[in-house]
């Protein structure tokens, strides 16, 4: 997942300002709002480990194959929280804006892009751009691209009033749902929806979601009830789990049991055809196999420190398949936008205030966050919000 990943040495407000040539191109040829401000409301880090600075600084100009966005609403992920503390192998760029979460409304377009046009719902995803032209992107897996781009990351993220866009990823977001529901679903939602279509799990089966209260974990239920599966939740305390029957689980079991493996065995009569684990900590990935029926596939999406040990008698003889899973491609991303389009996906929102950002990543650090926050960047007067967005419009300082 990291080795992708690299390192920008940019500056901030050099990085937005370096398109300025697109200043000059007519708004009719290339498409362009008349409501842009010179200048954006952003939070950012300058060096890792450090409080956000949250300070205007200039608008940036879209260049060739890129989109200018008005962020209405950008979505807080945990994944934002190693970014700026700098705590994975490889490093986020410096300075930085996080956010991989952003949901608003095209306002200008760069040079070449022809498949969105100003005034549409867009999202910026954490798969910012792919090269095309590998052997994953043509096989169907950019998100294995080692030339990928990711937001928030090695590009600036949505953290801000504004955010570029690759005009060939940003992702089209249906009028019924709204940019609070939207901007969770462009990682928490689709990671959980690819994980779960990787556990291969058909209608009629079972699947079992470890750490299923969480951000991912009551989506993932939601989705695997949508998609037929019957659903197990694994989760501690019986708080969460009474959330986990709200969201729809068949049935839950508490983490703390000494006997995880067998209630699941017991409850499934043999065993779960899929496990998805979202936990945190090496030691649910090892019970995620015990509770594996034969021929059962685990999924990994958490990314806990460590390691976990793998009983290979029983992984060789029960046929079990242990695979990993990060986010989604374009089309995973469109289909699980698809399914709250239909009402089938309810996010839990905790919405919150770009200010408040030092006190978010507190929260977040301490996992004291139930469901996703979402910053709330909605200004007054602007295209597609009043209909589609679920918070009050308010004026914004310059």
């Amino acid at each position: 997942m990291l080795s992708h990943m690299r390192n920008g040495n940019i500056g901030i407000r050099n990085a937005v300002i370096s398109n300025a040539k697109f200043a000059t191109l007519k708004p009719a040829k290339f498409g362009i709002s008349n409501d842009i401000s010179k200048n954006m409301l952003a939070a950012f880090v300058e060096r890792h480990g450090e409080k956000f600075q949250v300070k205007e600084i200039p608008t940036p100009e879209p260049g060739k194959g890129q989109v200018l966005v008005k962020i209405h609403a950008s979505g807080v992920c945990h994944t934002d929280v190693h970014a700026v503390d700098g705590d994975w192998p490889v490093k986020s760029r410096l300075p930085l804006i996080p956010g991989h979460e952003g949901a608003g409304v095209v306002v200008k377009l760069g040079e070449g892009v022809e498949h969105v046009a100003v005034g549409d719902r867009v999202g910026i995803a954490w798969l910012h751009s792919a090269c095309g032209h590998c052997e994953h992107c043509t096989s169907g897996w950019e998100t294995l691209c080692l030339k990928q781009q990711n937001s928030g990351y090695s590009v600036q993220g949505c953290y801000s009033e504004y955010a570029i866009g690759q005009g060939s990823h940003v992702v089209k977001i249906p009028d019924q749902v709204s940019f609070e529901q939207a901007a969770p679903l462009l990682c928490a939602g689709v990671t959980s929806y690819k994980g779960l279509k990787e556990t291969e799990v058909k209608p009629g089966e079972t699947c079992v979601i470890i750490g299923a209260a969480g951000g991912l974990g009551h989506l993932a239920i939601q989705y695997a009830k949508a998609m037929g599966m019957i659903v197990g939740a694994v989760d501690v305390g019986k708080e969460k789990l009474e959330a986990c029957k709200r969201f729809g689980a068949d049935f839950v079991v508490d983490a703390t049991s000494k006997s995880i493996a067998n209630e699941v065995i017991e409850q499934t009569n043999g065993g779960a055809h899929g496990v998805l684990c979202l936990a945190t900590n090496a030691s649910a990935f090892e019970s995620a196999i015990g509770m594996s029926r034969r021929r059962g596939t685990v999924v990994s999406v958490g990314l806990p420190p460590g390691a976990f040990p793998t009983p290979i008698f029983q992984l060789v003889l029960n046929r079990i398949t242990l695979r990993g899973s990060i986010v989604g491609t374009r089309l995973d991303l469109q289909e699980s936008l698809d399914f709250a389009a239909r009402g089938l996906i309810k996010v839990s929102v905790q919405p919150d205030n770009i200010d408040n950002i030092n006190e978010i990543f507190d929260k977040l650090r301490g996992s004291k966050v139930e469901g996703r926050i979402v910053l709330d960047m909605c200004n007054e007067g602007h295209p597609n919000c009043a209909t589609n967005h679920a918070y009050a419009a308010r004026g914004r300082r310059r």
